[in-house]
C-alpha cells in the first residue's frame, strides 16, 4: 500500500490523503484549508463561493490526479466528518466518484448547505457506510467506527488490502460524551497492530484551552444560564450536537425557554431521534426564531420545507423583549441588527466556539453592544479535538508500527513521545 497526504501534513485543516493498492486508489477527506502560508485564519465565506480556476490559481486545490479533473480519477472519497476542512472542496470533484460517509454526515451537509451556504452530499454520490460495517473498494476492504468529535456522525476508518492495515483517526477527542467510540477502536484492534495509525495531532501546536470534559462545560453552562438576571445568548454552531445539548439542559434546568433559530431547529429535526436528543421544539419547551436576513430571503425568493417544519413554533422578537429572562437564544452575528439597538439590559452571551474566531473584527460590535446595556461575553469551550496527553493515550493504545501526523501545525511534537513517526510531506507517497 502507498499513502500520500496532499494537504495537512504540517498544518491544521484541509486534510486530503490518498490510499493506493494495485489499482485501486481511496481519498479521505477533501478539506479547505482554514489557515494560510502564513498562518493566518482564511475567510471561509470568501474561498466557498470562488471557482475552481480561482482556488487553483491560489493554491488551495491539492494536486491530486484524477480528483478534480482529468483522466484516471480514484475509486471512492471517504468522509470522515462534514466540517469544511474535511469535506469543503467535495462540490469540485469529479461528480462520477462515489462518496461514502455517514447517514450522519450526509445530514449535517444537508443542514449546512441549506442555511449556510455549504453544500449538500448529492443522492447520486452519496454512498452509505454504517459503524463497523465492511466495505469493499477494488482491492481494498473498509471499515468505519464511529468517533467522538464536534459534529455529528464522525468516522475513522479503518482500511485494509494485501495483508496490510492502516488507521485513519479523522478528527477525534477522549474527553467527550462518548468515551466508548474511541473505545471500542481499541478493543477492535486488540491483538491486531496496524501498519500505520494516520492521527490527528490538533494540540500539537495550539494550546489545550479549557482542559475540562464536555459533561463538566454542561455543568458551567447550566450555571452561567442559572445566574444569569435576563436574556442569555448562545453563540456555537448547531451542527455541534453535544454543545447543542448543553445549552438545552441548561434552558430547562433554569426553566427558560430554549430558541432555537431556523437552521437550529432544522438540525433538531434531522437528528434528535438518531443522537437521541429530546428535540424540545416537540417537547413544548421551545421556540423557533427566524432572523430578519431569513425573512428577507423568504420574501425575495419564497420559502423551502425545512424553513416550515417547525414555523408552528415561531417566536417573534417582541416576545423575546417582553420577557428576556425566560429565555436561551442561540445567536450569531447576522442577528445583532435584529434587536434594532435594543438589546435587553444585562445581556450574557456565552460564546461557545474556539476563542481565535471571536478575535475577528464583527466581534467588537457585539461586544461594544453588550457593553451599553451592561451585558458580557462570556467564554464556555472546550475542543472538539484530542488534548495533547489524550493524543499520546490514544497513540499508545493503537500501538500501530508506524505513525503518521496529520491535522497538526507541529507534527515533529509526536518524535517527543514516539520512536516510530514518519513526518510526511505534501504530496510525497509513503510506502506501507
Amino acid at each position: 500500500m502507498q499513502l500520500t497526504i496532499f494537504r495537512g501534513s504540517k498544518e491544521v485543516g484541509g486534510n486530503c490523503i490518498e490510499v493506493q493498492s494495485g489499482k485501486t486508489r481511496i481519498i479521505l477527506d477533501v478539506g479547505m484549508p482554514l489557515f494560510d502560508e502564513q498562518g493566518q485564519a482564511h475567510d471561509g465565506f470568501s474561498l466557498g463561493r470562488m471557482t475552481i480556476a480561482e482556488l487553483e490559481a491560489n493554491g488551495i486545490i491539492p494536486k491530486v490526479p484524477g480528483l478534480f479533473s482529468g483522466d484516471s480519477s480514484p475509486d471512492a472519497i471517504l468522509l470522515s466528518h462534514a466540517h469544511l476542512d474535511h469535506v469543503g472542496l467535495l462540490r469540485h470533484t469529479t461528480p462520477s466518484i462515489p462518496v461514502y460517509a455517514s447517514k450522519g454526515t450526509s445530514k449535517m451537509m444537508l443542514a449546512g448547505s441549506v442555511y449556510a451556504n455549504q453544500q449538500e452530499l448529492s443522492r447520486d454520490r452519496f454512498r452509505e457506510i454504517k459503524p463497523k460495517q465492511v466495505v469493499v473498494i477494488g482491492d481494498m476492504t473498509v471499515t468505519a467506527f464511529p468517533i467522538d468529535h464536534s459534529i455529528h456522525g464522525c468516522f475513522a476508518y479503518l482500511i485494509e488490502a494485501k495483508g496490510k492495515r492502516i488507521l485513519y483517526t479523522g478528527d477525534l477527542r477522549l474527553h467527550g460524551k462518548r468515551p466508548e467510540e474511541h473505545n471500542q477502536i481499541i478493543k477492535a484492534l486488540d491483538g491486531i497492530r496496524p501498519d500505520a495509525l494516520v492521527v490527528e495531532g490538533t494540540h500539537f501546536g495550539f494550546d489545550d484551552g479549557n482542559n475540562v470534559t464536555e459533561d463538566a462545560l454542561q455543568n458551567q453552562i447550566v450555571d452561567h444560564v442559572k445566574a444569569a438576571p435576563t436574556l442569555v445568548l448562545a453563540s456555537f454552531s448547531p451542527q455541534h450536537i453535544d454543545r447543542l445539548r448543553s445549552f438545552i439542559s441548561a434552558a430547562n434546568e433554569a426553566k427558560r425557554t430554549f430558541v432555537a433559530d431556523a437552521y437550529t431547529a432544522f438540525v433538531l429535526h434531522l437528528i434528535s431521534f438518531d443522537a437521541k436528543l429530546k428535540n424540545p421544539l416537540k417537547t413544548g419547551n421551545g421556540r423557533v426564531y427566524f432572523p430578519d436576513t431569513l425573512k428577507q430571503k423568504i420574501n425575495q425568493r419564497g420559502t423551502n420545507r425545512a424553513n416550515e417544519i417547525s414555523r408552528d413554533t415561531e417566536i417573534t422578537m417582541a416576545e423575546i423583549r417582553e420577557s428576556p429572562e425566560k429565555h436561551v437564544m442561540v445567536f450569531r452575528l447576522s442577528m445583532l441588527g435584529d434587536f434594532d439597538g435594543r438589546i435587553p439590559s444585562k445581556t450574557l452571551c456565552l460564546y461557545s466556539t474556539w476563542h481565535g474566531y471571536s478575535q475577528r473584527p464583527y466581534w467588537q460590535e457585539v461586544q461594544k453592544s453588550l457593553d451599553e446595556v451592561d451585558g458580557k461575553i462570556t467564554h464556555v469551550h472546550t475542543s472538539g479535538h484530542a488534548h495533547s496527553s489524550d493524543i499520546v493515550e490514544f497513540t499508545r493504545a493503537i500501538d500501530a508500527k508506524t505513525i503518521i501526523p496529520i491535522h497538526s501545525f507541529e507534527p515533529e511534537a509526536f518524535k517527543d513521545h514516539f520512536d516510530n513517526v514518519t513526518i510526511s510531506t505534501d504530496g510525497e507517497a509513503i510506502e506501507i
